[in-house]
């Protein structure tokens, strides 16, 4: 359903990691790990090895693991409708989780070591993160127990999750559109009307799940929130922000930030808007809408590649060179098509292989931004992966730093190169949108999101409970210039982070307020900026957050961090507001 000739598309070449499903190499592979497994329990039984080199052995295992789980993972993504694919995928998770379990014993063992045998080399760092989940270990057994039954509890709902929405078709315009093609067209189209008509299609299709997916939402929250319970979490949030480096108190005060500058941000932006778009109120089909008068810019892929690389080469070459091994190596997969997930992503895969992005192109100025966001990601993950399996990841809210400034990147490239004022207000009202979307948006998700686990706690939420707590939250973050009725209450069932990853969604709004901090820093001194971040990027999670951010002088934990970094958003807005004041005057 693209509306502009994009040109020809590119899909990921996979053959860097197998030939295909039925590559030799796949077969030969679990005899080789389970005697590398056997192994490395001796040893460790044994005590025979340094620490370091038993880890570095563990390491290897793992490589070997998630670029088989990796390549399933991929092929699933891009073709979940493809019941041989899909059986393909569940038959690699299912021989890497008995892997896995069988592993559980290292870390279990390494967490309960005593401090004086705690000398890891160089991988310290992450032997220090691994023992922050002491208190939350559970027996060995059971551990074992809990690896073994993903794939018949959480996992198969993920997976149920994942091949329902990609398998939904939307009767549209006398065709059978997929999520993409109808969530394109609420953020493209300038006929009202027609997004009006999307809009219902796409809400009416998603009632249609409204049973399973409030079955499947109500048991993933349950299964969260009784493991967190058995592992001794005060909060079913506390174990991601173990992960992601962060205090609750630090996610809190982010939220609270955020929902006190509701009114100077999204109510004030979205009054603006309403009235620009000549309404009384705003729908939801006019959320992302362009503005009237504005030119609505389309980009060939190929306008678009040049667009990404040009941002990042003005940045730092090291930035432009990484980013185009992507499109020279096909390791971008953004033709849209049926059964494809319709999100966007940039997997790392294994640190001896390469990153691959997956998204959507339709040529709309946000799936430029959506290019460079992934392709930060993969710039990140490809430069991280020196550093091997276990150091190259980094937590989420550091991890959406290098994709958010991806996107800072290319939009004031963009601004740069756009000369008329209809293309520069195009440019500025997208960026708002972009910016409220990663901000206001993720963080009334994240309110959602906690509600639910919460009031999940007392019994099972009703499909009714949680499309009247939808909109509830929405109402509050989004503002009076918008008329939110029932037909906006089935709209949460297709955020994939509430199944995939609860409690992700907070990382974005608080990369994007270290972003924010950052590029004020970068145009502010530029000099030597470039070089110290490829630096940051490259040590991956072999140092922890905080010391990662220490050279730009940033503390998220300091009491205003978080109303510096929305005070850059307000001043988009200012300069948007002036802009429609001197349309006015002539």
């Amino acid at each position: 359903m693209s509306e502009k000739n994009t040109g020809t598309l590119p899909v990921w070449n996979l053959a860097d990691l197998y030939a295909s499903d039925t590559d030799p190499a796949i077969a030969v592979l679990w005899p080789d790990i389970d005697a590398a497994i056997a192994a490395l329990r001796g040893a460790f039984a044994a005590n025979t090895a340094p620490l370091e080199t038993l880890i570095s052995r563990y390491e290897h295992i793992l490589t070997r693991l998630g670029r088989v789980s990796s390549y399933a993972g991929l092929r699933h993504a891009a073709a979940t409708g493809d019941e041989a694919v899909s059986r393909f995928y569940a038959q690699i998770s299912e021989l890497v989780s008995e892997r896995h379990k069988n592993l559980a014993f290292f870390t279990h063992g390494l967490i309960e070591l005593p401090d004086p045998a705690l000398d890891a080399g160089k991988y310290n760092t992450w032997l220090t993160l691994l023992r922050r989940h002491k208190a939350h270990q559970l027996p060995l057994d059971v551990e074992e127990i809990l690896i073994e039954k993903s794939l018949t509890s959480r996992d198969a709902f993920v997976r149920l999750f994942d091949e329902t929405l990609a398998g939904l078709r939307f009767d549209f315009e006398e065709t059978e559109a997929t999520e993409a093609d109808v969530l394109h067209i609420l953020s493209t189209s300038t006929d009202r009307a027609r997004r009006a008509n999307a809009a219902a299609t796409f809400g009416a299709g998603l009632e249609k799940l409204s049973h399973s997916f409030t079955l499947i939402t109500n048991t993933l929250a349950k299964d969260w929130g009784m493991e967190s319970a058995w592992r001794k979490f005060d909060h079913p949030a506390d174990s991601r922000h173990l992960d992601n480096q962060v205090s609750r108190q630090s996610v809190d005060a982010l939220t609270a930030s955020v929902v006190a500058a509701y009114p100077a941000l999204s109510h004030r932006y979205y009054q603006l808007k309403a009235k620009g778009l000549g309404l009384e109120k705003l729908a939801p089909w006019d959320r992302n809408a362009p503005w009237p008068g504005v030119n609505v810019p389309q980009y060939s892929w190929a306008e678009a590649q040049d667009i990404v690389l040009q941002a990042f080469g003005r940045f730092h070459p090291l930035f432009q060179q990484t980013a185009a091994l992507f499109f020279a190596n096909g390791w971008i997969d953004a033709a849209p098509r049926p059964g494809k997930d319709s999100g966007a992503f940039s997997h790392p895969v294994t640190p001896d292989t390469h990153p691959y992005i997956l998204m959507n192109y339709y040529g709309s100025a946000r799936d430029v931004m959506t290019l460079a966001h992934e392709l930060g990601h993969g710039v990140h993950q490809y430069l991280a992966r020196e550093q091997g399996y276990l150091l190259a990841d980094t937590p989420l809210t550091l991890a959406e730093t290098a994709s958010i400034f991806g996107e800072m990147l290319t939009f004031d490239y963009l601004r740069s190169t756009v000369t008329d004022t209809a293309g520069k207000k195009a440019l500025l009202t997208g960026k708002i949108e972009d910016a409220l979307n990663t901000v206001v948006r993720q963080i009334a998700f994240h309110q959602f999101e906690t509600a639910v686990h919460e009031r999940r706690a007392n019994g099972e939420l009703s499909f009714s409970d949680l499309g009247t707590l939808w909109l509830e939250i929405q109402r509050a973050a989004l503002g009076d210039a918008f008329s939110l009725d029932d037909s906006y209450k089935t709209f949460w069932m297709y955020i994939p982070h509430f199944i995939h990853t609860p409690f992700y969604v907070y990382a974005y709004a608080y990369a994007d307020g270290v972003v924010n901090s950052l590029y004020a820093r970068y145009t502010a001194a530029p000099n030597g900026f470039a070089d110290k971040l490829v630096d940051v990027l490259r040590r991956g999670g072999s140092v922890p957050t905080a010391r990662a951010l220490a050279p730009f002088g940033l503390n998220p934990d300091e009491p205003t961090f978080w109303d510096d970094g929305l005070k850059m958003i307000s001043a988009l807005i200012d300069e948007l507001e002036a802009a429609l004041k001197d349309d006015e005057k002539d």
